[in-house]
């Protein structure tokens, strides 16, 4: 398959150079970031810039460079806003008319603190189908945003006072140890296991304001093991690290929900910290709802991570590892 070479020319307004500079970056770093990851050359004199690359990624890249010096009108370029450019234009693989369609149509949360959206098809698709459906799965890799965007919406729904309170739950196994030899009361044993959460909270709230919500019972944290015997209702309710749940554990969790209330569930399949005898719950229960009604799945995979590129390719080199040495 010959693969059509093409050159196209940009010219960005206005010719300021301070801007001009922040959209290079320092020894011109940022244009070598869009190079490495779209395979194309960039040369300039000035404002004017010649892109030459592959007809199919070509004229994605000079959208990505317009994008990116809109930005230095108000804020200084890093690396990370150019690699969410590029993640925002869904760069590793052309998206179809219908994609382009359902990305246009947009959601945002609006927070005090920030102004939140999905940034791709994946993201946008699982925050739509959580203000939809009354339970929903997220389920995929480190770093595609599963928890921090069911974070966003729990913050959203509270504010719109479509809850009156929010529940952040995760079962405590993650580093091999028992509550019981962890210092503090049990506020104190469970927090290293919710920090995440919390993170998510603070940027979105405040940190005053969280806490403030904390007194008050308005948020609260648990481990998944006091879930028994609850019902939960006009609540939003978020099982965080899901593959280290039980399928007795999930089952529990699930059949707490009560009238009013919406129930996210995120997992990483491929982290599981449970003892090697022990089924993940989140495993069994994927296939044990596939084909319930009223509950939404959505898969990520590594072109929905958002954070270091270095951890999308870290991503993709375990599955790739995983297809050639299945698990006996």
């Amino acid at each position: 398959m010959t693969i059509s070479i093409v050159t196209q020319e940009i010219i960005l307004q206005p010719a300021d150079n301070k801007r001009l500079a922040n959209f290079s970056g320092q020894f011109n770093g940022h244009l070598r970031q869009i190079e490495q990851r779209l395979k194309v050359e960039i040369a300039n004199r000035g404002n004017q810039f010649i892109v030459t690359g592959a007809s199919d990624t070509i004229n994605t890249a000079c959208a990505v460079m317009q994008q990116l010096f809109e930005i230095t009108a108000t804020q200084r370029l890093s690396p990370e806003h150019v690699h969410l450019a590029m993640q925002d234009a869904s760069l590793d693989e052309l998206v179809s008319q219908q994609e382009l369609t359902a990305v246009n149509d947009a959601v945002f949360i609006k927070t005090k603190q920030a102004v939140i959206r999905g940034r791709g098809v994946n993201q946008q698709n699982y925050l739509k189908k959580i203000m939809q459906y009354d339970i929903n799965f997220g389920v995929g890799p480190a770093g595609t945003g599963k928890t921090y965007l069911a974070v966003a919406c729990a913050v959203d729904a509270l504010l719109n006072e479509k809850v009156s309170r929010i529940i952040l739950v995760r079962p405590a196994v993650e580093a091999g140890e028992k509550l019981g030899f962890l210092p503090g009361d049990m506020a104190q044993k469970v927090d290293p296991y919710l920090r995440p959460l919390y993170d998510a909270l603070y940027e979105m709230l405040g940190f005053e304001r969280v806490e403030k919500l904390l007194e008050q019972g308005v948020i609260e944290v648990a481990p998944l093991a006091f879930m028994r015997g609850r019902t939960l209702s006009d609540a939003f309710i978020i099982l965080d690290e899901a593959q280290n749940t039980t399928t007795e554990q999930i089952k529990m969790f699930l059949t707490r929900i009560g009238f009013g209330s919406t129930a996210v569930v995120t997992g990483d399949v491929t982290q599981i910290d449970l003892p090697s005898v022990k089924l993940s719950g989140l495993t069994h229960v994927l296939e044990v709802l596939k084909d319930v009604e009223g509950i939404s799945f959505t898969f990520f995979n590594a072109r929905d991570v958002v954070r270091h590129p270095l951890v999308q390719r870290i991503v993709v080199a375990y599955e790739a590892y995983e297809q050639k040495h299945p698990k006996q």
